[in-house]
């Protein structure tokens, strides 16, 4: 009975979410939101985007997208968008923000009623491994998430209403579940963290030594161009790759190890688990059917210098990596001058344009007042 009640409720809140025929509203709103980069990868998907391991993300702060969301009655019974990446008409992403839509309308009924114009912009290179739709869906969630709570105030408390940002963003892109919210984040089911779960995100709060506080991630960009296979189809190639339960098993238990690391603030096994699953991730790349590689030659070079200058120097950076070349060089802030004339000494040779990002852990989104 309890549950009969629960989930009727649920309903109720969901079903309400329409406007009245001669009230239908128009408005703008914007908001900021960041990439996050994963610690624990998350790579491989059940239905509707639960993930098939828990994972964990440092959430940055420079790596951002800016997102405006103007909206006017429809003048039919669906909802109709444009979609702008820059400045520029984009008709992919206008299919897939559609598709978005379209598998929210349960969450968000009202969607049907409005036309949307959408405006986007990143501070970094797109579909090259920063994880663009992370931040890209996470700021626009958050951008419905207030225009539901402007109209409606079903969103009044923040925890409730990024909760609610968080299990759409998922919906959108799963990794952009944890762009919700800074810090560390935890998304999918683990004992390691009680709180944690499928359908949205959670921030580490508590069990983290200060050195994680202020980490720092200076992202060296080797292609800025788009990859050659995207992460959706990568995800969707795990259902044969003949190592994704073993994968998924590993995952598990690095995701134990790593946050005991975090807490303990042990370094050492936080830069052995961080290198391993950014390798493990590119391993089931090469291992799907048909098989892809995303890193290129000079992302091996930037691997081998970066654990040579940390064993010859004892300084405790590691490197992982996205779904595409890029390496995200780590280090706690207080060796950020050490290892940036490391990074300006040695590594700028092998970047793209000399190219990278000097960002860290960062806060989280911020509403943008229009």
């Amino acid at each position: 009975m309890v549950f009969v009640t629960t989930f009727a409720v649920m309903m109720e809140i969901e079903t309400a979410l329409i406007f009245e025929k001669n009230a239908i509203p128009q408005g703008t709103v914007a908001w900021q939101s960041p990439s996050n980069i994963a610690l624990v990868k998350y790579w491989g998907k059940k239905e509707h985007q639960i993930p098939c391991n828990a994972s964990v993300s440092f959430t940055l702060d420079k790596s951002v997208s800016k997102t405006t969301v103007h909206y006017t009655p429809s003048d039919s019974q669906a909802f109709q968008l444009a979609f702008y990446l820059d400045g520029e008409r984009n008709e992919k992403f206008e299919k897939k923000i559609s598709m978005f839509f379209q598998s929210i309308l349960h969450l968000q009924p009202f969607l049907n009623q409005l036309s949307f114009t959408i405006h986007s912009s990143n501070t970094f290179p797109h579909s090259a491994g920063i994880a663009s739709s992370a931040s890209g869906m996470s700021a626009l969630a958050l951008c419905l998430c207030q225009i539901e709570q402007n109209h409606f105030q079903t969103l009044t408390n923040t925890d409730t209403f990024l909760r609610k940002a968080s299990t759409l963003a998922r919906l959108g892109s799963g990794s952009a579940c944890r762009s919700v919210y800074g810090g560390l984040v935890v998304w999918g089911e683990t004992s390691a963290c009680p709180q944690s779960a499928n359908k949205y995100a959670v921030p580490l709060t508590e069990n983290v030594h200060p050195v994680f506080h202020d980490y720092c991630d200076t992202i060296l960009i080797i292609d800025a161009g788009q990859k050659s296979v995207s992460s959706r189809a990568g995800h969707e190639l795990m259902h044969t790759n003949p190592f994704a339960v073993s994968r998924f098993r590993q995952a598990s238990e690095n995701m134990e190890i790593l946050l005991k690391a975090i807490s303990g603030g042990d370094l050492d096994t936080f830069i052995r688990i961080t290198e391993s699953e950014a390798l493990t991730l590119h391993a089931m790349m090469m291992t799907s059917e048909p098989s892809y590689m995303l890193m290129r030659p000079n992302t091996i070079q930037v691997i081998e210098r970066i654990r040579a200058f940390r064993s010859e120097t004892g300084i405790p950076v590691c490197f992982t990596l996205d779904a595409g070349p890029n390496v995200h060089t780590l280090y706690p802030a207080i060796h950020k001058k050490e290892v940036l004339s490391f990074i300006k000494n040695e590594l700028i040779i092998y970047l793209y344009n000399s190219l990278m990002i000097e960002d860290g852990t960062g806060n989280g989104p911020k509403n943008l007042d229009v």
